[in-house]
């Protein structure tokens, strides 16, 4: 009787179809666990942006948890877009989480500093990223035919410059935290200890603590903080445990050219970095991933930068340190990554909870940081090894665009003299290295010999994605 089962339970097996790991649905206890492991990744990093910007800018402790809140919301419908997606059109239905992007920072605070402050900063902010995002939405489908221009020598010096460009805020904010203008050295002591349990987390912990080493040590920071007067928790009065965050807080959105230009530019670095993250997250979960898949991700990304602004938040792109996890934690499916999306829309639907890491002392914060824009700098240097530089045409493209695009960040005011209109565009060294990259790039590698202007797409794209 068992023999005869076995040839019908084997038939009955194989009309069953197998389901991709990247579409299994887990057990909701494993479900949650990984789900609060992708949250607790990205956390620090989905709120370092609209941290550094409220900073900078100088916000109120209100406008600063608006912000905060505001990111932590459309991360979490960036995130649902990207891995449920609608239809065939919206999303590439990989394990993807969406966050928001440095890239934008540079050019952010300086349209903010040109227009003379955050109330007339920011609708000019948010209209760029609006109509940026309808560009981006716009070129998706045809981008994959673009990225022979976005080869590792232009994305490795671009994602290079981001991270170190924005290594000298961290310390601004050192510098910040004290009333003379000078760092004392309890606050200088602060970031060192807070850099210190993040080290020792990374090498002796491992699993789930590891990959929250950078939340606990902003805790622990906060707490030492407390004894040495450095810590204000002033800053929770009044925050609502549950709130609906106000649309367009900061006013109807203004529409600026040169400010449009400059963001534009900064959604074609975040263009590049999602293809090259697609390409590398579909390689780690075995899922092909073709020109239609990287349109419908790259159209994710746009429609939720798009949407931002309204729940004022930036451009939102694929957070690479959670492909990461991917890899550590091996479990692929989608639907854990949506989880944890629908954990940062609930996050972000409390005002409490991005007040209170509004309360983290500036040195805290300052050695949080000086790890994430770090990694985008090594992140950057891991795509440049992946050019050949031992052209010294390539070499040559690093020089120009790291020379150039560090110029606002090392030399306060070089362009003051400067239009303003001309500010916006020259004083984010983002936007001035991306377009500087992107032209030597023609000049010396396309507008050459025909064995130049032949050099293979799938090439170029392979190589960055390894990032």
């Amino acid at each position: 009787m068992s023999s005869e089962a076995k040839p019908a339970d084997a038939a009955a097996g194989a009309a069953t179809p197998e389901v991709h790991p990247v579409d299994e649905i887990l057990p909701p206890g494993r479900m949650l666990v990984a789900s609060l492991q992708h949250v607790a990744s990205m956390y620090a990093g989905a709120v370092s942006v609209p941290l550094v910007v409220a900073v900078a800018a100088k916000m109120s402790p209100g406008d600063t948890a608006v912000l905060m809140g505001g990111s932590l919301l459309m991360a979490g419908i960036a995130t649902l877009l990207q891995t449920l997606g609608i239809g065939t059109f919206i999303g590439s239905k990989l394990p993807f989480v969406n966050g928001v992007s440095f890239a934008g920072v540079g050019v952010m605070l300086t349209i903010i500093a040109t227009r003379g402050g955050v109330e007339a900063g920011m609708p000019v902010v948010f209209g760029a990223i609006i109509v940026s995002s309808l560009f981006g939405l716009a070129v998706s489908s045809y981008f994959s035919r673009l990225v022979r221009f976005f080869p590792p020598v232009v994305t490795g010096s671009v994602i290079t410059l981001i991270g170190v460009s924005l290594i000298p805020v961290a310390y601004d904010w050192i510098v910040d935290d004290s009333a003379s203008g000078t760092p004392e050295p309890k606050s200088i002591g602060l970031a060192g200890a807070t850099v210190l349990v993040m080290l020792l987390l990374q090498r002796f912990t491992r699993g789930f603590l590891k990959q929250i080493s950078m939340l606990f040590a902003m805790i622990f920071g906060t707490l030492l903080a407390i004894p040495m007067g450095l810590a204000d928790f002033s800053k929770l009065d009044g925050a609502a445990p549950v709130g609906i965050p106000s649309p367009l807080h900061f006013g109807a959105p203004e529409f600026n050219l040169p400010a449009i230009i400059s963001m534009c530019v900064v959604m074609l670095v975040i263009l590049t970095e999602s293809t090259a993250d697609m390409i590398a997250l579909g390689r780690i979960v075995d899922r092909d991933v073709d020109e239609k898949t990287i349109a419908r991700g790259l159209r994710a990304d746009a429609l939720g930068s798009a949407l931002s602004p309204l729940f004022n938040a930036f451009h939102a792109s694929a957070f690479a340190q959670n492909i990461g996890l991917v890899v550590i934690s091996k479990v692929r499916s989608r639907f854990v990554v949506a989880l944890s999306g629908a954990i940062l829309v609930l996050i972000g639907l409390s005002p409490a909870a991005a007040a209170l890491i509004s309360v983290v002392p500036m040195p805290v914060l300052a050695a949080v940081s000086l790890f994430l824009f770090g990694s985008i700098a090594v992140s950057g240097i891991q795509t440049l090894l992946q050019a050949d530089l031992h052209r010294g045409d390539n070499a040559l493209i690093v020089v120009v665009t790291l020379g150039a695009g560090l110029a606002p960040a090392l030399s306060d005011g070089f362009y003051d003299a400067f239009p303003a209109w001309a500010q916006i565009v020259l004083g984010s060294g983002i936007s001035t290295g991306c377009l500087l990259a992107v032209t030597l790039n023609l000049v010396f590698n396309h507008l050459g010999t025909k064995e130049q202007a032949a050099e293979p797409a799938a090439e170029a794209v392979e190589a960055a994605a390894t990032h």
